[in-house]
Formats: structure tokens, C-alpha cells, sequence
């Protein structure tokens, strides 16, 4: 299994291009499903959930042909079954459902893993193809459903769901009559996945908005689109700038996506400035500490909630951490404390002490997020930090360790 290992102490300097955006490629090519021929998605990240999405497809009876440019070719379904083996390793994979039941008015998909940062439960997609006309079953850990057609519906979410948003705008896209999503989610990447749709054929207004309204068609076609760029690997270049008093170029990101995180980090001291393609940042002389509310976009990313905790644990004040979105998503807080951080939990908030040094240790990842805000601790520790259980990390960002290693960091991978 491999390890990161870190010795802290140097400034970033330099520029880092962005990868696409992880949970904007995994939607979008999943979308392939509803259509018949090659679709070619460019800007896709070299990513472990990349790797598990096209195992997936190919499952199905998709070809997957390609890397940084992918074409998919789901033109011929032979299996209508995500397995348990493919779905536990990542959550994303539920998405598969609403286009496999659209298109081939049946589907059985194992109820998802993933990264243990709390339930996040697919009850509201059921609910929501049981609302289309859809017969939903749960046997032996499965999700069987089907439907001779789907049908537009009036859909309310109880909570913002991203994947819930995404899964059902792709089974109306070929449903019978209009849908309408209340309470949708709001986020870049499901306004990414309804131009590629709508590129494809599909009538849908309002992506971008909390109601997105959704004509049905008979029938969509294959495109050529883009993946926009990763604003969480942004924003947590733009956070390793400032934990360690550098000054970084990021390029190839939209500044419009990371509002809520430019206006934090400018609270902590940060100079942040716009340059074309990009963002030019700059570490203060201290880091000014700040408190912090998760919310569903566009308020402050829940993940970029443990990058942002790391970055106050070596703040000049007290700061006060509160997550909203999901439950048991402080795991990483036992390992920063391992690392000499002052941080006590109450309740969904994390109260942080900042200090001014943390001293390297040895700290195990425990989901994508985790592994990242330990990596941006041991930046800036005194001594050597050895991140373990790595392979979270790869989930989510490309090359993380070389692109840092290109900013001046003192990193590198240990292959066990």
C-alpha cells in the first residue's frame, strides 16, 4: 500500500494547472448511457473513480477507448447490472440508475460504498424514480427497478442532492411528459452535466438554479464536450499557497465556482487576485484565523471543509468549523491532533486553537478529503509526516504529489 511522505517547512512558489473536475467527468460519462453511438469527453482526470466508472460501462456492454480524451460507446446494453464489487469502492456509481432505467426500462444496482463520511442515503432518488412510474425493489443489497416508460413528475428533494439531482435529470431527459425538480442542487457540476445533456437533445432549463425543468424526448445523440476544471483541487492548491506563506499560479480554474473559499482565505490574510485562465495567490505574513460554515453551493464547499481545518490549525486565533452537509466527516480531526493540533469537537463544529507549529508524524487517510487536509499539514510540520491508506487520494486528485513537488514541496510517493 502506498504512502505520501512530506517534510515540511517549504514555501509553494511557482504555477500548477488544475485536472478536470472529478464529480463533474463522472456524471457526464455516465450520461453516454443514454445515447447510441461514440461520445468523446475531453479534459477527463486520470483518476481511480475515472478507472472504476469505465469498468463499470464496460460491464454494461459499453467500449471505452481513451484517457485525458475518452470515447464511450454505449450503443449496444447487454447487462443492465452494477455489481457490488464495482459499486462499493465509490458512490457515484448509483448514477448509472436513472439513465439504465430510462433507456432500458429496467436496472439492478448494489446499493453504493464509498468513502465513510456519513449515510448519505439514495432513498431520495428512489423515491423520486417511484414518482416517475418506476417498480423499486431492495433484495440482498440491491436496487431492482423497472418501467415500461418513464414519466415527467413534479420531483421535491427533502435535502440538495447533488447525485440525486444529476440521477433523476438523466432518467427524465427520456421520460414521457415534463419533470420538475424542486429544491435541485445547484452546484457547477450539474449545470456541466446539463449542457452536455442538453448538447446531446435534451430540453432542460433552469440547471444552475434550485428548480431545473426537464421536457422529456424519445431519443439523444452523441456529443463532443468538456469537462470544466476541478475547483475542490483548486481550492486546495489555493489553500496549500496560503498554509505555507507561498505564491502560486493556479491555472486552468474558474474563479466563479470558488467565491465562497476566495472570500475566506482573503479573511485569512490571502492576496487573491484574477489572472486570465486562473488565479494569482499569495500567502499573508500570518494566517488570520476565520470561522467556517459548510453549505450546499454556492456557499462554502463541504469539501474543502478538512483542507480548510488543516490551514487553521497553524491560524493566529481561535476558529470555529461547522459542518452542515454531512455527518461523521471530522475523522481527519484525530490524525491533526496526532500532529500536535488544538482542536475539540462540539457537536457538528470543530473548534480549532491555531498554534504555530505542527511537528510530522505518522497519520493514516480516512476518506478523499482527510487525505488531502493531512497532506497540507505536513507542508508546513516541523519534520517528516508519512501519509498511509493513500489510495483515497487517488480517487480524487491527479498526481497530487508531483504537482506539489513542482511548487517546491518536499514530497514524494513510497511504493510498498
Amino acid at each position: 500500500m502506498d504512502r505520501i511522505v512530506i517534510h515540511g517547512g517549504e514555501r509553494l512558489m511557482g504555477s500548477v494547472s488544475i485536472s478536470g473536475a472529478k464529480n463533474a467527468a463522472l456524471p457526464i460519462i455516465v450520461s453516454s448511457l443514454l445515447t447510441e453511438g461514440w461520445n468523446l469527453f475531453h479534459n477527463v482526470p486520470d483518476l481511480a473513480d475515472i478507472t472504476t466508472i469505465k469498468k463499470m460501462l464496460t460491464s454494461l456492454g459499453a467500449e471505452c477507448e481513451g484517457a485525458g480524451s475518452l470515447g464511450v460507446n454505449a450503443g449496444s446494453i447487454k447487462n443492465c447490472e452494477a455489481s457490488y464489487d464495482l459499486v462499493k469502492t465509490m458512490r457515484a456509481s448509483i448514477l448509472v440508475l436513472g439513465p439504465l432505467v430510462a433507456r432500458e426500462g429496467r436496472a439492478r444496482v448494489s446499493l453504493p460504498g464509498g468513502c465513510a463520511i456519513g449515510a448519505r442515503p439514495v432513498n431520495l432518488h428512489l423515491k423520486a424514480l417511484r414518482e416517475m412510474g418506476a417498480e423499486i425493489e431492495l433484495r440482498d443489497g440491491y436496487v431492482d427497478a423497472r418501467v415500461s416508460r418513464l414519466r415527467g413528475a413534479k420531483i421535491y428533494f427533502d435535502i440538495s442532492t447533488v447525485t440525486g439531482t444529476e440521477n433523476i435529470m438523466m432518467a427524465a431527459t427520456l421520460a414521457d411528459g415534463t419533470t420538475i425538480l424542486e429544491n435541485a442542487a445547484r452546484e457547477p457540476e450539474v449545470v456541466n452535466l446539463a449542457r452536455v445533456l442538453t448538447d446531446m437533445g435534451a430540453k432542460i432549463s433552469g440547471a444552475g438554479t434550485d428548480r431545473i425543468v426537464i421536457e422529456g424526448v424519445t431519443s439523444l445523440r452523441p456529443v463532443e464536450a468538456t469537462i470544466i476544471p476541478d475547483r475542490i483541487e483548486a481550492g486546495t492548491f489555493m489553500i496549500a499557497a496560503g498554509i505555507t506563506g507561498g505564491e502560486v499560479k493556479i491555472l486552468n480554474c474558474d474563479p466563479s465556482h470558488l467565491e465562497p473559499l476566495i472570500a475566506k482565505l482573503t479573511e485569512t490574510g490571502m492576496i487573491i487576485d484574477s489572472i486570465p485562465g486562473g488565479l494569482h495567490v499569495r500567502g499573508g505574513e500570518k494566517i488570520m484565523s476565520v470561522d467556517v460554515k459548510t453549505l450546499p453551493y454556492p456557499g462554502f464547499p463541504t469539501d474543502l471543509q478538512a483542507q480548510m481545518i488543516a490551514m487553521m490549525t497553524v491560524g493566529s486565533g481561535i476558529s470555529v468549523i461547522t459542518e452542515t452537509v454531512f455527518e461523521n466527516r471530522f475523522m481527519h480531526v484525530n490524525e491533526l491532533m496526532r500532529m500536535g493540533a488544538d482542536i475539540i469537537i462540539e457537536g457538528n463544529s470543530a473548534v480549532i486553537k491555531g498554534m504555530r507549529k505542527l511537528s510530522g508524524a505518522p497519520v493514516m487517510a480516512t476518506d478523499l478529503r482527510a487525505s488531502a487536509s493531512l497532506i497540507l499539514a505536513g507542508l508546513v510540520a516541523e519534520g517528516k509526516t508519512e501519509v498511509s491508506r493513500v489510495y483515497h487520494i487517488d480517487r480524487g486528485y491527479e498526481r497530487i504529489e508531483k504537482k506539489l513537488s513542482s511548487l517546491g514541496a518536499r514530497i514524494e510517493r513510497i511504493k510498498d
